[in-house]
């Protein structure tokens, strides 16, 4: 890949970052380098890079990286990445309503190693798209030391900029989103590229989002080869929220959860997008969560018996989420349940995880002292506190009806009354087929 990296000669930062780089490199900055699999050439500029146009032609890069300051009404040691354009009006370079091609992959992947290289008392954040310049249709991305001249020349900042940028080897597994709502350093968004393998192209400040349009959406996602949305849901007001819903829905790109996207795992994303259409097909709005499922194949849906994980979620819900984590799997939940009695896993796993789940459920329900079983039949049995027996005994209705249906014993008169002789006993019948094999 030929790399462009461009700085201004008047920016302090720029040639900061550029002095390291070509240290790094041994190189003098004059011709193009060769780094690993990429060939590196320097490009300076007298004027603001937020001004400069036409840079396809002048550069003949497949990557534009411009080195250069960030600036900030709140000021503090920060390191970021992001790419330009404007949404509105051109207030700092470039066009107005108009958007450079982004490149995802590689802002996400220098993002994680600033996170790594970052020195004490610095941050690293994306920047919400804000500026120039915005005609380039090669993919470009800034990555900037903020926020002040003292950190513009520090040195330990423009070697952990340059380290990043010579360390960074974006995957081919990344997913590309576009971001709506947050504050000027995206704070959300970049949780989730430091977190998995959610990585942004263009990302819209809160201020921005109720000036949006269809058509503007629909850039945004084709200039980052974005295959879903993320909105910072709680930054935007309740009809700011519905209209940009309405705007990613309009264009029919997917919108994921910050849950979603790091709970992505190494599940590949077309495969992905099938199990998500399979769960809708399941039960509409519920939500799938994937677990040690990995890859690609073909998903299938399968279902255990529901009486069976009915039982089992009200003995220990927690338990059997934790058992689900180490299966190749996906759980749905729903307003009603947090694990609905369908499933969703390759079409080569299913009949060894609908073992794997029934024995788990069938662990948890004969863990209970209350539970056994005969046959095919799991039996349930369970006392439970029945105020007209206690009525019988003259036991006032009250607060002594409290304690004794929490398994404690009271005194009336000098008479002791246990729970077990004010409790009725019910009896539960789950027929498994095959018992024997899940025990």
């Amino acid at each position: 890949m030929r790399i462009a990296i461009i700085n201004s000669r008047a920016d302090p930062a720029g040639v900061n970052i550029r002095r390291n780089l070509l240290e790094m490199l041994g190189a003098d900055g004059m011709r193009p380098v060769l780094h690993n699999t990429h060939t590196l050439n320097f490009m300076e500029v007298d004027r603001r890079l937020i001004h400069e146009e036409g840079l396809d032609e002048k550069c003949g890069a497949d990557l534009i990286i411009f080195i250069s300051r960030h600036v900030s009404v709140n000021p503090m040691p920060l390191l970021t990445v992001h790419v330009t354009g404007n949404y509105r009006a051109a207030e700092l370079g470039g066009k107005p309503r108009s958007l450079a091609m982004a490149s995802p992959e590689w802002m996400h992947a220098i993002l994680r190693r600033l996170s790594d290289n970052v020195p004490f008392g610095y941050r690293v954040s994306y920047e919400v798209t804000h500026h120039g310049p915005t005609d380039l249709m090669t993919p470009s991305l800034f990555v900037e030391i903020g926020s002040t001249s003292e950190e513009w020349g520090d040195k330990a900042a423009g070697m952990a900029v340059a380290l990043s940028i010579l360390e960074a080897e974006p995957t081919t597994d990344t997913v590309n989103l576009i971001g709506f709502g947050g504050n000027h350093n995206a704070a959300r968004q970049t949780d989730i590229a430091l977190s998995g393998r959610g990585a942004f192209g263009h990302i819209a400040h809160t201020r921005e989002t109720g000036t949006l349009n269809s058509a503007m959406v629909y850039l945004m996602a084709e200039k980052s080869g974005a295959v879903a949305a993320y909105i910072d849901r709680k930054s935007l007001p309740a009809a700011t929220l519905r209209h940009i819903e309405g705007l990613i829905d309009g264009i029919g790109l997917l919108r994921l959860t910050q849950g979603e996207v790091t709970g992505l795992g190494e599940i590949n994303w077309q495969s992905y997008c099938k199990i998500r259409k399979l769960a809708e097909e399941i039960s509409p709005r519920c939500r799938p969560h994937i677990h040690a499922i990995c890859g690609s194949g073909t998903p299938v849906s399968f279902e255990i018996i529901p009486e069976l994980l009915s039982e089992t979620l009200k003995l220990n819900t927690p338990a059997f989420i934790e058992e689900l984590k180490a299966l190749p799997v996906v759980h749905l939940t729903s307003s009603k349940s947090p694990v609905l009695p369908v499933f969703i896993s390759y079409e080569e796993n299913k009949s060894q995880i609908t073992h794997d789940l029934i024995t788990s459920c069938v662990k948890i329900i004969t863990s209970d002292e209350n539970t056994t079983a005969v046959g095919n039949d799991l039996i349930i049995r369970k006392m439970r506190f029945d105020p007209q027996k206690a009525c019988d005994l003259g036991v006032p209705k009250g607060p002594l009806f409290g304690i004794l249906a929490a398994g404690k014993e009271i005194k009336i008169d000098g008479h002791v009354i246990s729970p077990s002789i004010v409790s009725a006993c019910s009896e539960r019948v789950i027929h498994v087929p095959g018992l024997e094999k899940y025990i």
